[in-house]
């Protein structure tokens, strides 16, 4: 993936803010556009080709769970989401309107530039052309699973998932019958060590279990084992 052709959109009032992040993304190579209000943000993603949206939640006017829930109506661009508020319920509100990640206010722009990358690597990733169909394709009940579009189709149907939410189903999905934990998801998603409090994956398998079981009529996919973890059954 080349930073060199990825527009990154920048959400906050703050200019010193939007400056600082700016400055150490570009250095990264990465193109970059700033919207400094909600609406202007969203007439931005209608106008732009936008890779990821970073977004601060506490805005005047169209704050940034408002903003990132118009997103979610018809894109699942990664949004990474800064606040300054770093309760639990906070970050838990920020991921169940569709943010991909969450970060606190003040935050390391190093720490910032890698979460960027490691969203951007997620939803972007393509396997080699010479693939097969069998790699790239998993079906599951009645449900098809396409790493190389990041597509989920049912009966004909996209799903229209975040690129978060698609990689936990992709990881369940294509080893059916195992139990995975919070921790191997998370390790093996985020790419960082878990901790005890960390609550993303429940609030992210929560949105992916709700959005399927409406688009399959009801139908259970993700499976919970108590006490152990998650699975899609064989």
């Amino acid at each position: 993936m080349s930073a060199l052709s990825k527009q990154i959109l920048i959400v906050d009032d703050d200019p010193k803010i939007a400056q600082l992040i700016e400055i150490y993304l570009m250095n990264e190579g990465f193109s970059i556009i700033k919207a400094s209000d909600g609406l202007r943000a969203l007439e931005l993603m209608d106008e732009e080709p936008v890779d990821l949206v970073i977004l601060d939640i506490m805005m005047p006017g169209l704050d940034g769970l408002s903003v990132c829930l118009r997103i979610r109506e018809n894109k699942t661009t990664p949004i990474l989401m800064i606040s300054a508020k770093d309760g639990d319920m906070d970050k838990i509100t920020g991921l169940m309107t569709g943010a991909d990640d969450y970060m606190v206010k003040p935050f390391n722009p190093l720490e910032l530039v890698a979460r960027v990358k490691s969203l951007l690597r997620r939803t972007y990733y393509q396997t080699q052309p010479k693939q097969q169909q069998a790699d790239h394709i998993i079906h599951v009940q009645s449900l098809e699973i396409d790493k190389l579009t990041h597509k989920v189709m049912f009966e004909g149907r996209v799903i229209k998932l975040t690129p978060i939410e698609f990689s936990i189903l992709h990881l369940l999905a294509g080893q059916p019958g195992r139990v995975f934990s919070s921790e191997d998801i998370f390790e093996m998603i985020w790419k960082e060590k878990y901790y005890e409090t960390n609550n993303s994956v429940t609030v992210h398998m929560s949105r992916l279990r709700d959005k399927l079981e409406k688009e399959m009529e009801g139908e259970k996919l993700i499976h919970t084992v108590w006490g152990v973890g998650y699975k899609i059954e064989a």
